[in-house]
């Protein structure tokens, strides 16, 4: 887990191209080579793919499985996308079903809106989500919305997708976290994936579904390497993932940072601590039954998010459980986010403003005291 926090951004990035990484492991493909982990006992082998790898698995088979399905956006054909997720698929499905689009984000992405509502199944990629905000009306307005004022006339099966958070040393502009702006609009729905097993699944069950999702992917989990399913495994996308069983307190958190989390708990365990780790996934909206089944064993909450501490999605979550699950609590919840501040270049300082383990570990002796027994 620590390797998946310390690791540096899933790709080189080159000036003048609006942030658009280089395509890593283009020179040498030993860096995104396939490998099979062997099990004993003659158990069948299980796959392991980065998790871009996984992504990209995903919506080949999605349409390969579907002509519906269509992926547009910034480089996404020729070019593979920023993040190689649609690497030479373009091949395989022509021009047409990977549409390069102009840097114009409003436009392709009521593009893709408009197809939504004609049948088609696309799957709108932002080169950052930082670069959405430029689409901020047609998904407000458009995308969330159709269904309803329309009266039941027009679905909207659109996903829209794309890399976000703090990387290493992007700048302000290229480490927003988006999820909470987002969060507001009537009618989408949000997921966050976090390993290459849940991203191609949950990615699946998107593009399959009949409302619009917003699919969110950290940058820096791209070259996460993991187990996958098959085509047949699809994830439900309103439930969230226990990661960790455990007695003493939950840990409600989301994307990169699982990661965050589980390197806390390492050392949490070594001093005597049993938290309980629970993944979202579902930003929007909240797994509800799996956070309270959680809090009534454990009664003390933390979340850790890398989303601004004023108005992000812990402030949602934290007023949910206090307005349901107050009763079942023995402590005030209690949040870690990042600092409202814009994002530094600066390695140090970049650090400085977002989660680190250390302050989970705090954050839990704060809450469950100092007297637990070292294992």
């Amino acid at each position: 887990m620590a390797a998946a926090v310390q690791s540096r951004s899933a790709a080189p990035r080159r000036a003048g191209t609006r942030g658009r990484p280089l395509r890593p492991g283009v020179r040498n493909s030993s860096s995104s080579r396939r490998t099979t982990r062997w099990r004993p006992c003659g158990a069948k082998p299980e796959r392991e793919l980065l998790m871009w790898e996984a992504l990209r698995e995903a919506t080949d088979e999605e349409m390969e499985r579907d002509p519906t399905v269509l992926v547009m956006g910034e480089d996404v054909g020729h070019y593979g996308g920023s993040y190689k997720v649609t690497y030479d698929l373009y091949k395989k499905y022509g021009e047409m079903r990977l549409l390069d689009t102009p840097i114009a984000e409003n436009s392709f992405a009521g593009m893709g809106i408009g197809a939504a509502m004609t049948g088609l199944r696309p799957v709108i990629e932002g080169m950052n989500m930082g670069f959405l905000l430029l689409a901020f009306n047609q998904i407000s307005n458009n995308c969330g919305m159709l269904h309803y004022t329309s009266g039941g006339q027009y679905k909207v099966p659109v996903v829209i997708r794309g890399p976000g958070g703090v990387g290493r040393q992007l700048g302000a502009e290229h480490s927003q976290r988006l999820e909470s702006y987002f969060q507001s609009i009537p009618g989408v729905q949000l997921v966050a994936c976090s390993t290459a097993r849940n991203s191609k699944a949950l990615l699946k069950a998107a593009i399959r579904s009949d409302n619009p999702v917003i699919f969110f992917e950290h940058v820096l989990l791209y070259n996460v390497k993991g187990p996958v399913g098959g085509k047949d495994e699809v994830q439900e996308l309103n439930r969230a993932e226990v990661v960790r069983e455990g007695t003493d307190i939950t840990i409600l958190c989301y994307s990169r940072m699982r990661y965050v989390s589980m390197q806390a708990v390492g050392d949490l365990v070594t001093q005597g601590y049993d938290p309980e780790v629970i993944d979202l996934i579902s930003l929007k909206p909240f797994d509800l039954e799996t956070i309270y089944n959680s809090i009534k064993k454990t009664r003390r909450v933390l979340i850790v998010e890398e989303c601004m501490k004023t108005g992000g999605i812990g402030a949602s979550l934290s007023s949910t459980i206090s307005e349901n699950f107050i009763d079942e609590l023995d402590h005030e919840v209690v949040r870690l986010s990042s600092q409202d501040v814009p994002t530094a270049y600066a390695h140090e300082l970049e650090a400085a403003t977002i989660v680190q383990p250390e302050q989970v570990v705090e954050a839990v002796h704060r809450i469950c005291g100092e007297s637990a027994v070292p294992a």
